[in-house]
């Protein structure tokens, strides 16, 4: 194992070659037709391990379970400087000609994959009190996110989608309180910001697909009450799969809620048709108004540094995503 300490990620040929890196994809989004870009997180070694460039308590080990790389909290959180995060938002803000979008991990996700009863009990005996502690160091990010004009933040927190699941509440004592106290935890980090618009990104690991992982079943229905608590403007749904494609439930969602539906499947060779994604959008209209839909991928195309990701596929959906966007305006304006 190894203490994860302040120093830089990356040299100064490897920043170069990521800045390389992340123009590609920018461009790649813009040209396939996207009203609103990422920069991949491509600069992060994991979506959920970036915490670690934010505060320092944390050590990198090696996950029996399955030999992966593992950020763990062992240690009280204390901040680094911020800006690791509000780093790549001025990048991709200087070379994205379109709305750009950057992405948090919810503070109970973290939660979930960092804490560790064991390892992590010296500083925090609970799980809950290190989610309380992650809020603080997120927010100084999303503070200098808004300073840089950044469009949307997003809020990664496929761990409360998972309550869909009657497996996975059955591992709970109380699995309604546990999903409330992740939205409360959502609803911490985004308190008195304004000027940003707040996304949060919903899935039973769509993405898993891509790493053959279990797919999570179940509608969408168990945890509405929770999902109209949140105090964001966006939800990004998944809605390819069965169970997620759960027009019932997304018809009793609040009004207010913009819906960024998960109409692109990321599995890996499943090729997406614009005629597809546009059939997909018209079931969702007999409950949600066209004013209040987007069309987004159901997850990430590469969720985990081990994924191998044909990059011409991806193209190939977004414009099969963008094409369809573009039928779906001229039908219902």
């Amino acid at each position: 194992m190894r203490e994860l300490i302040d120093k830089p990620v990356w040299n100064g040929a490897d920043e170069r070659a990521m800045d390389a890196a992340v123009r590609y994809a920018v461009s790649m989004q813009e040209m396939a037709g996207l009203d609103v870009v990422t920069d991949g997180e491509w600069r992060r070694r994991s979506y959920i391990g970036v915490i670690a460039e934010l505060a320092h308590g944390f050590t990198l080990e090696v996950n029996i379970a399955d030999n992966r790389p593992w950020t763990v909290v062992t240690g009280k959180l204390a901040p680094k400087p911020p800006g690791f995060i509000a780093g790549e938002a001025k990048f991709l803000k200087s070379v994205a000609s379109v709305a750009t979008k950057i992405t948090l991990p919810a503070p109970a996700l973290l939660g979930e994959r960092l804490w560790h009863p064991v390892r992590s009990r010296k500083a925090y005996p609970t799980r809950d009190d290190f989610v309380r502690d992650c809020v603080a160091p997120l927010r100084a990010e999303i503070e200098l996110i808004r300073r840089i004009g950044i469009d949307i933040v997003q809020i990664d927190d496929p761990h409360l989608c998972l309550f869909v699941d009657p497996e996975v509440r059955r591992g709970y004592d109380d699995p309604d309180r546990a999903a409330d106290f992740a939205v409360d935890m959502v609803n911490a980090l985004v308190a008195g910001f304004d000027g940003i618009k707040f996304a949060v990104h919903l899935c039973r690991r769509a993405g898993a697909r891509v790493r053959g992982e279990k797919h999570h079943a179940g509608a969408y229905g168990p945890i509405l009450p929770q999902l109209n608590r949140l105090n964001v403007q966006h939800l990004t749904m998944e809605f390819t799969a069965a169970g997620a494609d759960d027009l019932e439930s997304i018809g009793r969602l609040r009004p207010d809620f913009e819906l960024g539906l998960g109409v692109v499947d990321v599995t890996p060779g499943e090729t997406q048709r614009p005629e597809q994604i546009v059939a997909r959008v018209e079931r969702a209209l007999q409950q949600v108004e066209a004013r209040r839909i987007t069309l987004n991928p159901d997850c990430g195309f590469a969720p985990g540094s081990a994924a191998e990701v044909d990059i011409d596929e991806v193209y190939l959906k977004l414009r099969a995503e963008a094409e369809a966007a573009r039928i779906l305006r001229a039908r219902y304006g």
